[in-house]
């Protein structure tokens, strides 16, 4: 077979062993492995990777989201097809990745869906929190990690001394210890003071267990996701008003992350410090999502002013 007869089902193949030596968590093969069998091979595996064109992406990704696959699915999808072109090109199968030029176009309604806490909501949490769990909000609101990160943190990973967490490593679905997300996900948080004092308290109480765990189960073990959300995190919104018109949760975890974000950019701090504390790959993930955030408007009214009096004053 020639570099010239290789299909995108050929490219997949090396693109998955490529991520299987890398060492790559468990659940992010398996989630990859499903982009792939799912949606891509079905639509377009048996093209040639030369063949296809930037027209055919833009097919694929407008079929996917025909076929009812959801907006969140499609982009992870269309990530996943980047990688497997991106193999094609270092192995000089291709000249060039036609899918890194397809962008996704911005959903208003999806945006608006990215829900950020009230800082009212920020302290009404803080202050209802269970006191057994008071730590865990308390440490996500002011930090901005991931659940996984929360799930995995160990105390060997809390210097006290420093007052600064470090994150090395992250708990998956399987309730497995592994690398963190990504190579920029490996960083070091400083503790707000309210951090410190909350996990000091808790260090005393905390069960321990064989991963000498921040936040384990009561048996010391790696808490499990659902658990979370479901035992913890849900019963505090829904008992503290913080609902919809439906009297569901108004957001999901995740928004903490969220709520952390818009605390530092409100701070001043500049996006690639923002960037640099939530872990993000890139300082272009940052803006897309948190751009807005940056934005102020009688800043810019400011600035444009003395633009044209340092212009005149010369």
């Amino acid at each position: 077979m020639t570099r010239t007869d290789k299909t995108i089902r050929d490219a997949a193949a090396a693109w998955l062993k490529t991520c299987e030596r890398n060492g790559l968590e468990r659940a992010t093969l398996r989630s990859y492995r499903g982009h792939f069998d799912h949606h891509i091979d079905k639509k377009i595996g048996d093209l040639l990777v030369t063949e296809l064109t930037r027209a055919d992406v833009r097919d694929f990704i407008d079929d996917l989201q025909d076929d009812g696959v959801s907006r969140s699915m499609t982009k992870k999808v269309l990530a996943s097809l980047r990688a497997i072109l991106a193999e094609a090109v270092e192995r000089e199968w291709i000249p060039h990745n036609v899918a890194s030029d397809v962008k996704m176009k911005r959903n208003r309604r999806e945006e608006a869906e990215r829900v950020i806490p009230t800082k009212d909501e920020i302290r009404t949490m803080i202050g209802a929190a269970p006191e057994r769990h008071r730590p865990f909000i308390v440490t996500a609101i002011f930090t901005g990690m991931r659940m996984s990160e929360l799930r995995g943190l160990s105390w060997d990973q809390v210097d006290f001394d420093r007052k600064v967490i470090e994150v090395v490593q992250r708990a998956d679905r399987f309730n497995e210890l592994g690398k963190p997300k990504s190579r920029t996900s490996k960083r070091v948080i400083p503790m707000a003071p309210s951090v410190v004092k909350e996990l000091r308290a808790w260090q005393q109480q905390c069960p321990s267990g064989p991963q000498n765990l921040v936040f384990p189960n009561g048996a010391g073990h790696i808490e499990n996701h659902s658990n979370i959300y479901q035992r913890v995190f849900k019963p505090l919104l829904v008992e503290n008003g913080i609902v919809d018109e439906d009297g569901k949760p108004r957001f999901g975890f995740h928004a903490l992350r969220h709520a952390a974000a818009s605390l530092f950019i409100e701070q001043g701090w500049p996006a690639k410090k923002v960037q640099a504390i939530l872990g993000h790959s890139s300082i272009t993930m940052t803006m897309d999502v948190y751009g807005h955030l940056f934005e102020s408007p009688e800043e810019d009214v400011a600035l444009f002013e003395k633009m044209e009096r340092d212009l005149m004053a010369a």
